[in-house]
Order: structure tokens, then C-alpha cells, then sequence
């Protein structure tokens, strides 16, 4: 499971992170990121919503591989996995969690922003990991230096992505996917737009397609 994954997240190039308040709109939403090109979401623990929206969206919308982020505690991991989440997502790295899910064979993917934690994920196994914050952390400048000395690590880079910068994250060779909130924004959720979410989730699987050079007959 851990590397289908993996997989998964890597061909659709883009992972939504998306705080939910109102659990009635998780299904809705997962269906129209569906109907955009992306079947996948990581509903963050942000909210008291999210283990109940995970739960919605595992049974009702099975083809989008929905996971739970802003983990920080193996309780919260323990209620996302038992809601049917497919993969837990933290801000940073925390080895009590990234051995629960291990034990247990759930794809994780801890928060780094150094090479120490780069290293420590490794001591773990773990060679695809989050990325965070991002931009504030040194952003595709930092990837780059990375790149050398950590050659086998794939990196999902998440904070201060949007339409604007994708693109030259996607054009790094060690970037699996890239996560963000401007394609399901509070604001778009709250207002019942999900035919924008599906406008921006396409416009963004295009730019996907374009930077790998794939085709996007399928979008």
C-alpha cells in the first residue's frame, strides 16, 4: 500500500491540503477536485471535522486517496486511519508517529526542513517526504542544494505554493507532488463553489502535464 501510494500522489503531481469545517462539505469537494484531475486530498487535522470528512470521502468517493494532514500526535493518526485514511502527513518529524504508521504499513510522510531530519527520515526508510515550509525555508533554492548529497529523496513541498511558483517546482527532478491550498481554498468551500475548485484543479493538472511533458489527452 505504502508505495501505491507513493505512486499515486506522484502521477497526479498535485496534493490539495484542505481545512474543512463543515463535514457536509467534504464529499462534494472531493468530487469536484475528482472531476478536475486530481483524486487525491489531505484533510488537515485542523478542524474537529476531519476524521469525519476522511471517514465520508474513504466511502462515498473511494477513487480520490484521501489522507490526513497536520498530524501531530499518534491519537490523531490512530483516528485517520481508523476514519480511512490512506496516508498521514505531519509538519515535521516526529518518530513516534513515523513508527506507528510504519508498524502498521500506512504511507507517511514527515515534515523536514534540514538535513539532519532529511537523515533521520532516512534512518526510518523514508526517501519521499514533506517539505515545509517551503518557501519559507529556502523553497526550490534549497531543493537544488539538497539534490547532491541527497540523491534517493523525493520531496513533497508544501507551503507558499500556488499557480504562480508551481511550475518551478514541478520542474525539479527530486519533487514528487506538490501541496497546496489554492485549489480548494476556505472561501471556495465555504461558498459552495466546486465548480472552481474543478476549474483550478484542471488548469493545474494542465500545467502538471506541460512541465513533465505528458499527455494530457486524459485531463
Amino acid at each position: 500500500m505504502y508505495a501505491s501510494v507513493i505512486e499515486e500522489l506522484s502521477r497526479i503531481g498535485l496534493v490539495p491540503v484542505i481545512a474543512l469545517e463543515r463535514v457536509e462539505d467534504a464529499v462534494p469537494l472531493a468530487q469536484a477536485l475528482h472531476a478536475g484531475g486530481i483524486a487525491c486530498a489531505e484533510i488537515t487535522f485542523r478542524t474537529a471535522a476531519a476524521a469525519e470528512a476522511i471517514r465520508r470521502i474513504a466511502n462515498e468517493v473511494p477513487e480520490v486517496c484521501v489522507g490526513a494532514g497536520t498530524v501531530l500526535t499518534v491519537q490523531q493518526a490512530q483516528l485517520a486511519a481508523d476514519a480511512g485514511a490512506r496516508y498521514i502527513v505531519a509538519p515535521g518529524f516526529d518518530p513516534a508517529i513515523v513508527d506507528w504508521c510504519l508498524d502498521r504499513r500506512i504511507a507517511v510522510f514527515p515534515g523536514v526542513a534540514t538535513p539532519t531530519e532529511i537523515s533521520m527520515a532516512l534512518a526510518k526508510g523514508l526517501t519521499t517526504l514533506k517539505f515545509f515550509p517551503a518557501e519559507e525555508i529556502g523553497g526550490t533554492r534549497l531543493l537544488k542544494a539538497l539534490a547532491a548529497p541527497f540523491q534517493q529523496v523525493r520531496f513533497i513541498p508544501t507551503g507558499g505554493i500556488n499557480a504562480a511558483n508551481l511550475a518551478t517546482y514541478l520542474a525539479l527532478p527530486n519533487v514528487a507532488a506538490c501541496g497546496g491550498s489554492w485549489l480548494a481554498t476556505k472561501a471556495l468551500i465555504e461558498q459552495g463553489q466546486f465548480a472552481e475548485i474543478t476549474r483550478l484543479s484542471k488548469e493545474a493538472r494542465v500545467l502538471v502535464c506541460e512541465v513533465r511533458g505528458e499527455s494530457k489527452e486524459m485531463l
